[in-house]
């Protein structure tokens, strides 16, 4: 059997790209979305001439203004990003059906059965960034490779418009990388190879094993051993098969702010909710993940009444797992995630006796704003912002 061609696509700066997009004067300007000039909330994203101040995603809007004072902040409009994510994931799906979404804005693309229409997998890479920008005017960067870990460290070594093809030689495409490029090797660790003289990919493959697992545990030294060595067996996973559907951000500082961490939930909740749709699956499970400054990692789950896929279930969900049975007592954060887990497909998901007239209405807004996400994106359908009050247990919210 040939190797599998698998693409990483990321698009570039996305949010703050749709922006500029929209309003060309904007162009060159460093612009940030999310969070407000007067230092509320959390960067969504931000513009390569924003992130030459240091700004990033996940980072305070407090310390962004203090970066960058003459930032253009913008409010985050997800009913557009997420028409612009339908028109590329169209464009994904009509070269390939093996499409994994990691959010709006980056999949992983199986191309293997593609090859013979299409040619080999950098043909079909350049193909695929060609539509993006000439159909929809936005610029992605493509890794190419053999593997999941391969592409997508590939699509992140030349950003912006990155176009990067892993050679047959993975080792020597490999070894004089930074460790820090594999999967799981975040500060803590980075710190404790360096102890060891790890330094490179390379430094990390003629590691003694024994060694890394005294020091790192016997999964983890398994795992990015293997990493190392440019092997990575997982199958590219649609939706629609997947186990779970979720998305998690790590904080390029600690957030404690509620109103924070609750934006960024209900980011989640519209991403993870309109994921379930298309791939028409509904969750019977809701989980909640945060991680601390300590590190120390809690889940919490809520099981609910019967299967969903509408927005505002997950939304209240997630908001009432982080206010209600997290224990946070204002503790700061340095990731937040949420997934709909226990999926079954729409099909069988048994459905009320006696429908809810108020959750049939929510259903077929979600279904409105599904068609004009899709359709005409600066007019798409928005919900009003709205606010759980903590300890609430109604599902009702106050808006503001």
């Amino acid at each position: 059997m040939s190797p599998r061609t698998i693409l990483h696509v990321d698009m570039d700066a996305f949010f703050a790209s749709v922006e500029v997009l929209d309003d060309p004067s904007l162009r060159g300007r460093p612009v940030i979305v999310g969070g407000t000039p007067e230092g509320r909330g959390v960067v969504s994203a931000a513009s390569y001439e924003a992130r030459e101040y240091g700004v990033r995603s996940a980072m305070s809007a407090a310390r962004a203004v203090r970066l960058c004072p003459n930032g253009v902040f913008l409010p985050g409009r997800m009913a557009r990003y997420a028409e612009i994510s339908g028109q590329i994931f169209d464009i994904f799906h009509s070269v390939t059906p093996l499409v994994e979404p990691l959010s709006v804005d980056e999949a992983f693309l199986d191309v293997s059965g593609c090859r013979r229409l299409l040619g080999d997998g950098p043909t079909i890479a350049r193909l695929v960034k060609r539509r993006i920008l000439d159909e929809i005017g936005l610029v992605a960067s493509v890794g190419v490779a053999a593997n999941k870990f391969l592409a997508k460290l590939a699509s992140d070594l030349d950003k912006p418009d990155g176009f990067v093809v892993v050679p047959d030689d993975v080792q020597g495409f490999l070894d004089p990388l930074d460790v820090a490029r594999i999967w799981g090797v975040g500060p803590r660790s980075q710190e404790t190879l360096a102890a060891l003289g790890i330094r490179t990919i390379g430094d990390l493959r003629r590691a003694d094993q024994r060694r890394l697992t005294d020091r790192l545990g016997p999964a983890h030294a398994t795992h990015i051993a293997t990493l190392a060595r440019g092997q990575d067996d997982r199958p590219v996973i649609t939706d629609h098969e997947a186990k779970s559907i979720g998305h998690e951000v790590t904080f390029a500082e600690d957030i404690a702010d509620r109103e924070s961490l609750v934006d960024m939930l209900d980011q989640m909740a519209h991403k993870v909710a309109r994921r379930l749709r298309r791939a028409e699956v509904k969750t019977r499970t809701v989980q909640l993940k945060a991680r601390y400054a300590d590190f120390t990692t809690k889940t919490r789950s809520l099981t609910l009444p019967e299967p969903t896929d509408s927005t505002l279930v997950l939304r209240d969900s997630a908001r009432r797992l982080l206010d209600d049975h997290l224990d946070r007592r204002g503790r700061p954060l340095r990731l937040i995630g949420m997934s709909a887990q226990n999926l079954v497909c729409e099909a069988v998901a048994q459905g009320e006796l006696f429908a809810d007239p108020t959750a049939e209405r929510d259903r077929a807004l979600d279904g409105l704003m599904d068609v004009a996400a899709e359709k005409w994106g600066r007019a798409a359908l928005t919900r009003g912002v709205q606010r759980l009050k903590p300890g609430s247990r109604e599902g009702r919210t106050e808006d503001e």
